[in-house]
């Protein structure tokens, strides 16, 4: 039978939005907090609720993590395996140093040492910041240095991207190198540290977690604006809360599913709904170290009986692209709940599912700074396609004015949120300035524009700024035109996002060339291959067009809205600032 310590706040009532509107004064986040097992002295550590107690509630046995690996390798780990091995690096991280808060980058595929490391790192009190397996060179450098890194977790192939690099970062104590079952067989470059040695040199019996408290540092994720480098969204212990209760307020999250989310701990996605959601709840995760396939992700969920799945709007529209017969050839009766995340669902996609998985795919939102899910479709509650959905009880969310006032339904505005959930971010690292930017009487200032419905459903219309949404990732343009100058025939470089039906945006960038440089396709090649090896091929340009001079207002900056809209072929509106021919 389930544990009543983890079950107890899950409800068979069959109007999930009923029940919340006849507690509609109820205190949700301090129910929630008081069912938190809590560390002895009073501490909340957000690993502990994950893993340790669910070992301490007699549930060790249970199967917490189902692992296949790219060549269809498989492990299977129960919590009890999870917390003795977290506990084992908690030693080990703390035996090479590591003082409470210190950043931990961890950078490498969705293999068990990932997670099991980052939740030892956790334990031991560190701050965890995961980062994109697929990033090049120079966004792991900037994220690294800009958060004074002391410990970097990674792998063979993944470190020699790096080799250039590391030694530029000071801060930098220890690189530990995971060899995952001997499929490499590299020497470590000369200071690196094995992972499996440490391991093995480290019992971890008498590992005793960190006394952190709900407002101590956890996880760090970076995300992108449309001006400035990529900055750190710090986050605390206390998030667990709410992304334990979303779990199974938006996922319909049960103590006996198997559980699916396809998004990499790189993300916030996959760290708060790749970790902390699916394990606080106590299911069985199948984690799949491939990338995006439909007939494999279709034969997963067949062979394991995945209960509920968690994917991205883009991976939704590859799929569709590969066409219904593909999912015939598969029983996927097991599923009982399908979510999307990362940017909007568009209703075609909800309608494809209802035709082809005959149930509907719930979208929800949130961002890297909520922490976790604000708004959602409930499994109780009818889908309206292309709907973000209604605010989870605790939060209040509007769609407000230039004035910051709530607008009448219908009305496109800015999406708004008061703050106080447990998940809010705590600010971004070292820049104070920005962080109370996004704060104005009394309202968290999204960056998102939205309207509400007569029934209180959101609807999203767009970002605010000019960060690009591509694949559900968030790209700063700034980042992309700063490796685009570096190259030798680069004089300036603007960036937008263009529409595409796979991935919602791509990333195109306009250049203007230094003398003694022609325009040519050859050239063209080379800026994208330049900005994929020193970005990565989600960031990089998708396509580069020549121009001869960059719309610039008459202080210097370059007008992206210009660029866009000639692009696009729209209207370019206020151009009164625009610099003189």
């Amino acid at each position: 039978m389930p544990n009543p310590e983890i079950s107890k706040s899950n409800t068979n009532i069959n109007n999930l939005q009923d029940y919340f509107e006849r507690k509609k004064n109820f205190d949700w986040w301090s129910d929630a907090f008081n069912q938190m097992d809590w560390l002895p002295g009073g501490g909340l550590n957000n690993a502990y609720e994950a893993i340790d107690r669910h070992v301490k509630n007699g549930f060790g046995d249970r199967v917490a993590m189902i692992w296949v690996g790219k060549n269809d390798e498989e492990e299977q780990y129960s919590f009890l395996d999870i917390k003795n091995k977290s506990d084992q690096f908690g030693s080990v991280i703390r035996g090479l140093g590591m003082e409470r808060g210190d950043r931990v980058f961890i950078f490498m595929d969705r293999l068990p040492e990932l997670y099991i490391s980052a939740l030892g790192v956790l334990k031991a009190g560190g701050v965890i910041a995961p980062l994109f397996s697929a990033f090049g060179p120079d966004p792991v450098r900037d994220r690294m240095e800009d958060a004074g890194a002391k410990y970097l977790i990674t792998s063979p192939e993944l470190r020699n991207k790096l080799n250039d690099v590391l030694p530029k970062i000071k801060t930098l104590k220890n690189v530990i190198v995971v060899n995952k079952n001997g499929r490499h067989d590299e020497v470590l470059v000369d200071g690196d540290l094995s992972y499996e040695t440490l391991m093995e040199s480290e019992g971890g019996k008498d590992f005793e977690i960190e006394p952190t408290s709900q407002y101590d540092f956890s996880i760090m994720h970076y995300t992108s604006g449309s001006t400035g480098k990529p900055k750190g969204v710090l986050h605390r212990h206390q998030a667990v809360v709410q992304q334990w209760l979303t779990g199974k307020w938006a996922l319909d999250l049960k103590f006996d599913d198997i559980y699916f989310c396809t998004a990499d701990p790189g993300w916030v996605t996959g760290t708060s709904y790749g970790i902390m959601a699916p394990w606080t709840n106590g299911v069985t995760q199948l984690i799949y170290e491939g990338g995006f396939g439909a007939q494999s992700w279709y034969k997963l969920i067949e062979k394991y009986k995945v209960t509920v799945w968690y994917t991205a709007p883009t991976a939704i529209r590859l799929l569709m692209r590969a066409g219904s017969e593909v999912v015939e050839k598969f029983d996927m009766s097991s599923l009982r709940f399908i979510g999307s995340v990362g940017e909007p669902l568009n209703p075609e996609a909800v309608i494809w599912g209802n035709k082809n998985y005959k149930m509907p795919i719930h979208d929800n939102w949130w961002q890297t700074e909520t922490g976790a899910i604000m708004c959602a479709n409930y499994a109780s509650m009818p889908v309206r396609p292309g709907s973000m959905g209604r605010p989870i009880p605790g939060v209040e969310m509007a769609v407000i004015d230039e004035s910051f006032n709530p607008l009448p339904t219908g009305e496109v505005g800015a999406l708004a949120v008061r703050p106080g959930w447990p998940s809010m971010m705590y600010g971004y690292w070292q820049k104070d300035e920005m962080y109370n930017s996004r704060f104005k009487k009394g309202w968290y200032i999204t960056g998102d524009q939205a309207s509400i419905d007569e029934d209180g459903y959101f609807w999203f219309q767009g970002r605010a700024d000019d960060v690009i949404n591509t694949a559900g990732h968030l790209v700063g343009p700034f980042e992309v035109e700063s490796a685009l100058i570096e190259h030798p025939a680069v004089a300036e470089a603007g960036v937008i996002g263009k529409p595409d039906p796979i991935a919602m945006e791509v990333v195109k960038a306009f250049v203007t060339l230094n003398t003694n440089y022609e325009p040519n396709k050859e050239l063209r090649r080379e800026l994208i291959r330049f900005a994929r090896d020193k970005l990565s091929a989600g960031v990089a340009p998708r396509e580069i067009d020549f121009i001869d001079t960059m719309p610039k207002t008459r202080s210097g900056k370059i007008m992206r809205r210009l660029l866009k809209a000639r692009e696009l072929g729209l209207p370019e509106g206020d151009t009164s600032t625009l610099e003189d021919d």
